[in-house]
């Protein structure tokens, strides 16, 4: 307010400054509120101004003062940093943020206007400070990495978007009250306290943290990184020596400091007086020197008392009779206090002096929120140059049209267009959203050696710069929190490692988050991710889930376990085979051997060695042929054996059901006609498969079907036309259940040598097995459907070779006087 008035002082003196015209000013009671603030604007912006002469004016009543506070308003209205988001100051809010970039898009710098001038009633507010503060903050902070607290409920919006242009989300923020109680103060201190978060951007006045601050500095807190806004970054009321351990390294945005030549004279030249318009100087010279004013037995508040029915008639034009009571109550209730204070206090003697103090008031030597009042005092006097035409050569010559009237909308217009450069070669001019151009100066808190708290300029932003340029930091000259030299680290939750991703916590903010490992097969290469990237196909996650390996390849392998024993049955089931063989061979002369058809027995035979080895071809890697190959092998061999059984079934039905040796049945079905049902039934399975494997063939293929599951890539071989494997199996069956009806029938033939029992018992076995594996086939995975497949093949094999075979070596080795001709015909006698 004092700034003010020596500004209007100072241009009353230039006579190239509105000459012919003296500036006049009207000091408003805010009341410590926003909304009065405002309404006192409007007061005074929606009148028609008349500028009468220098000589009428000096005449009328220059200064007229209403009950002032602390809060000054001008005409021009009210700071946009520091009064709308006063509201910001006494709900003071605290976020926390993580920050990836540095910069933001300069597209919406224009979007972004100031919370007390968008959207507005009054388009005649001029904004004395830029809303730029949080595009600041969020763009200083940026460059650190660091996570934060959020500001203000009228600030959060504005800065949470612009701190989103840099990566960051608001964890949470707290409000502080008008007037917080004892229990509020304390459960801010406790959020503040048991939050992971440790740098909190506040915006607030140093008399609304105070309360606050005295509770954490208490607690003896030391690990908050604080970053103000420019109402206290620079207040000394906290730079006391109780403050430091909690408040040094706070870093914040001021308006640029300067030293005004005649302000501190002019502030020191003040002296209290009865006059009307004093009031606020009695007020501040009474708390200062601890002393009340007594001028001719009237005690201030004396005086004060008997504006106190002006003061209800106001309140009740502006809130209604209903609250006349409440007012009057209150009011008197003030005034008995201020009675009751002011008594306690010694009357001063008139020797105090204002040189003799150390305060804030005294302190000019860099202006800060002052020299926004010197601009725009400055900035209005120009408005007025331009309007009231003081440098036209016409009829007015060297003087301003002292008599012209004007509105203050025509004020505005000119206002907005006002373009001057001042006496510390700063130019002021306005945007077309009615902002100054942003420039602030970065403060840092630290201690000096004889441990006094300063404000040490670090930085600066500067609106007017080019976009990579606005911001300027010497991050080397920044002492945080505690005197460190490190940037504090304040998150929510620590950014997930690698092999993991971020999941969201609900109900929360994005940056507090859990971190879940990847998934099989999935990967994350970088710090922070939110999302797991799959592995190509083919390849697969290693241990730690950060990079993709290619995949391990799964197939029935010679040297696996189960490979091993497989092929351990395989060989015992050919050298068997080959034993029966050659033994059969060697008494292929003896009853036994030529009642069986000793050339069938050796065709059996021989099917099923091929049958044993066949299983071979399933084991080891697949190939072409291999995969050609197997499933034509094993339908082939197969059949062959069932077509020999199919033909010796019905040799020994037609020898034991015909009473006649040599009967006619028997000729009819002699041995070429054997070898012919042989190749007939075989030749359709031979040509199934050939028709197969010509037309879709069976190749290698690496299955990652079950990648997911066991990590591995089970290569086999792919069935182009499955139903080709079906169709074989089929034909298989149907030969297989020929030959146990057969069997059957012949089931009650003479018991001395049975082989129709013994080739039922076969088939059975056979029929087991197969109709077993079409289910376990189907279900199997990866390398286990070939160990099925092999199982089946072995165990039917090994069936029909035990079956059939054993029995006739055991009496052809063990009992060989069985091996007779009577022993084939049932008339041998045990």
């Amino acid at each position: 307010m004092m700034t003010m008035a020596f500004t209007v002082e100072e241009i009353n003196r230039d006579s190239s400054l509105l000459p012919g015209v003296k500036l006049g000013y009207r000091l408003m009671d805010s009341c410590d509120h926003v909304h009065t603030s405002l309404q006192a604007v409007l007061s005074l912006i929606t009148r028609t101004t008349t500028v009468t002469s220098e000589g009428s004016q000096n005449r009328q009543n220059m200064h007229t003062v209403e009950k002032t506070r602390k809060k000054r308003m001008l005409t021009t209205g009210v700071e946009c940093s520091t009064a709308m988001p006063h509201s910001v100051g006494n709900n003071g809010n605290y976020t926390i943020e993580n920050v990836t970039e540095e910069r933001m898009d300069r597209s919406t710098e224009s979007e972004t206007l100031s919370t007390c001038l968008a959207g507005s009633l009054v388009p005649a507010v001029i904004g004395l400070a830029s809303s730029s503060p949080t595009r600041a903050v969020a763009q200083t902070l940026g460059p650190f990495n660091v996570p934060l607290d959020d500001y203000s409920q009228y600030g959060i919006q504005a800065f949470s978007n612009q701190f989103i242009l840099q990566g960051g989300c608001v964890a949470f923020h707290l409000t502080i009250p008008k007037s917080p109680t004892a229990a509020e103060i304390q459960e801010m201190a406790n959020r503040l306290q048991s939050s992971s978060a440790q740098v909190v951007v506040v915006f607030a006045t140093e008399g609304q943290l105070l309360d606050l601050l005295s509770e954490l500095a208490q607690r003896n807190v030391t690990d908050i990184q604080w970053v103000a806004s420019e109402a206290w970054v620079t207040a000394r009321l906290l730079t006391s020596p109780r403050f430091h351990h909690l408040l040094e390294g706070t870093l914040g945005f001021s308006f640029p400091g300067v030293t005004i030549p005649g302000l501190k004279e002019f502030l020191l030249s003040v002296r209290p007086s009865p006059k009307p318009g004093m009031e606020f100087i009695n007020m501040f010279w009474e708390e200062l020197f601890g002393c009340r004013l007594d001028f001719g037995g009237v005690t201030r508040f004396q005086e004060n008392e008997a504006g106190t029915v002006d003061n209800i008639m106001r309140l009740e034009a502006d809130y209604g009779n209903a609250s006349r009571s409440l007012v009057t109550s209150t009011v008197q209730h003030t005034v008995d206090e201020n009675d009751k204070a002011a008594a306690e206090k010694p009357v001063c003697t008139g020797s105090e002096d204002l040189m003799s103090t150390d305060s804030s008031y005294t302190d000019v030597s860099k202006v800060r929120i002052s020299y926004n009042v010197y601009k725009a005092v400055y900035a209005i006097a120009h408005a007025l140059h331009t309007l009231l035409n003081c440098d036209s050569t016409g009829l007015y010559k060297g003087v301003c049209e002292n008599q012209k009237s004007f509105t203050s909308r025509q004020l505005l217009d000119h206002l907005k267009a006002v373009n001057f450069t001042n006496q510390f070669e700063e130019k002021v001019h306005f945007d077309t959203n009615g902002e100054p151009v942003p420039l602030y100066e970065i403060i840092n808190w630290q201690r000096d050696s004889n441990g006094d708290m300063r404000f040490i300029k670090v930085g600066s932003y500067d609106g007017s710069a080019p976009l990579l340029q606005q911001l300027q930091i010497e991050k080397s000259a920044i002492v945080w929190t505690t005197g460190q030299s490190q940037v504090p680290v304040s998150l929510c939750s620590a950014p997930c490692p690698p092999g993991s991703r971020q999941a969201r916590r609900p109900r929360e903010p994005r940056c507090c988050f859990d971190c879940l490992p990847c998934a099989d097969g999935e990967i994350s290469n970088h710090t922070g991710s939110t999302e797991c990237t799959k592995c190509p196909e083919y390849y697969w996650s290693d241990k730690d889930k950060v990079k993709c390996v290619a995949g391990v390849e799964e197939f029935l392998s010679v040297s696996d376990t189960m490979g091993i024993i497989l092929v351990v049955l395989t060989l015992l089931g050919v050298v068997l085979t080959t034993v029966i063989t050659t033994v059969f061979h060697h008494f292929r002369s003896t009853p036994i051997i030529k009642a069986n058809n000793s050339e069938i027995s050796f065709m059996l035979l021989l099917s099923l060695n091929l049958c044993f080895l066949c299983s071979l071809l399933f084991i080891g890697e697949p190939s072409v042929w291999t995969c050609r190959l197997r499933q034509a092998a094993f339908g082939i061999s197969f059949v062959l054996c069932l077509s020999c059984l199919l033909v010796k079934t019905i040799v020994v039905l037609l020898a034991f059901r015909t009473n006649v040796p040599g009967s006619r049945a028997l000729r009819l079905f002699g041995p070429s006609q054997q070898r012919t049902l042989i190749l007939c039934t075989t030749a359709p399975q031979v040509c199934l498969c050939a028709g197969w494997l010509l037309a879709a063939p069976p190749f290698p293929f690496r299955n990652p079907t079950y990648q997911a599951s066991t990590g591995k890539i089970v290569v086999e071989c792919k069935e182009l036309w499955p139903a080709g494997f079906y169709l074989v199996l089929g034909y298989i069956g149907i030969l297989a259940f020929l030959c146990l009806l057969l069997a059957f029938l012949g089931r009650k033939l003479p018991d001395t040598f049975n082989e129709a029992k013994l080739i039922t018992f076969s088939m059975l076995i056979f029929c087991a097995v197969w109709i077993s594996f079409i289910p376990a086939y189907i279900s199997s995975p990866g390398k286990f459907t070939v160990a099925v497949e092999i199982f089946a093949i072995l165990a039917s094999s090994f069936g029909l070779l035990l079956c059939i075979f054993v029995p006739k070596c055991y009496i052809i080795l063990l009992r060989p006087e069985r091996n007779i001709k009577k022993g084939m015909t049932g008339k041998y006698s045990r």
